[in-house]
């Protein structure tokens, strides 16, 4: 299903990616690090639910123990509720996860569907990291990471039966990355994408957008721009999401942890004032 391993410089094309590359190379995020380190599942993304207000309450020693505990229960809901969008997956299809970050979704898919699950990135360490991961948890037969580029993954035309981005649209041209998603399932295929998205009401990115586009180096996109790029491909959204409120209470509570890192502020704030959505579509392939 897969070339020749692709070098670098086949793989990031411009010196933007070249950047976000080299930013997810050194990154060593508490706010990843210790959530993951609950479990074993790694998440590169945001939480849905409310909180138990419990965690905020007893012992002060043991008080950021819990919110990140709880922070991850939130962070592995999201990730939930984007394979319940999926749709019917078995044993034999192949699905990928695309922007996988240290494999925390797809090793999620793998558990619940039974099914093979192709992840991809820029970031080699990330890379690196999850096929170690899938090593540890004795699922490297099914379950493997790549060091590709999204926007041309080199993978076989109609070879999966459902993909996603989970939170990681933002740094990617949405034209060229549907237009592969498309061309990677199989007709009926599904695609998911959860991802925050800036109000096309408010006519352009607030401050708080901005100044969460600067702490990611990422260029996050109007809400519109997804629904005309997907029709643009041949993708139909069954299901649009807003997850907007559901979020709010995980940042919330991020705030009030050890693993803050000055972000929370700006996603309240933008959510708050209604610039900001938190959206889930999924999409066939028609």
């Amino acid at each position: 299903m897969t070339s020749t391993m692709p070098t670098a410089d086949h793989v990031l094309r411009t010196d933007y990616q070249k950047s976000v590359a080299r930013y997810w190379n050194a990154e060593h995020d508490p706010v990843n690090i210790r959530l993951g380190e609950v479990d074993g599942l790694f998440h590169h993304h945001y939480g849905v639910g409310d909180y138990d207000p419990s965690v905020l309450e007893g012992p002060e020693e043991t008080r950021d123990a819990r919110i990140i505990e709880e922070m991850h229960r939130l962070e592995t809901a999201q990730a939930d509720v984007l394979l319940d969008h999926l749709g019917d997956i078995g044993p034999l299809d192949r699905v990928m996860d695309t922007g996988s970050g240290r494999g925390g979704t797809s090793f999620m898919a793998n558990r619940r569907f039974g099914c093979r699950v192709d992840g991809v990135s820029i970031s080699q360490k990330q890379v690196d990291f999850a096929n170690a991961q899938a090593e540890e948890r004795g699922v490297a037969d099914k379950v493997a990471f790549h060091f590709r580029n999204m926007l041309d993954t080199g993978f076989a035309a109609g070879s999966l039966r459902a993909s996603w981005n989970n939170e990681s649209t933002m740094y990617v041209d949405l034209f060229e990355l549907f237009r592969e998603q498309a061309r990677l399932l199989e007709h009926g295929g599904r695609y998911v994408t959860i991802t925050g998205c800036y109000n096309d009401v408010t006519g352009g990115r607030s401050k708080a957008v901005s100044r969460i586009d600067e702490h990611y180096t990422c260029n996050i996109h109007p809400r519109s721009a997804y629904f005309r790029a997907m029709a643009a491909n041949d993708l139909v959204p069954i299901n649009v999401v807003d997850l907007t409120d559901q979020t709010i209470p995980y940042w919330e509570l991020r705030a009030q942890s050890s693993v803050a890192t000055g972000v929370e502020n700006p996603f309240l704030t933008a959510y708050e004032e209604g610039s900001f959505h938190y959206l889930l579509i999924a999409a066939d392939r028609v």
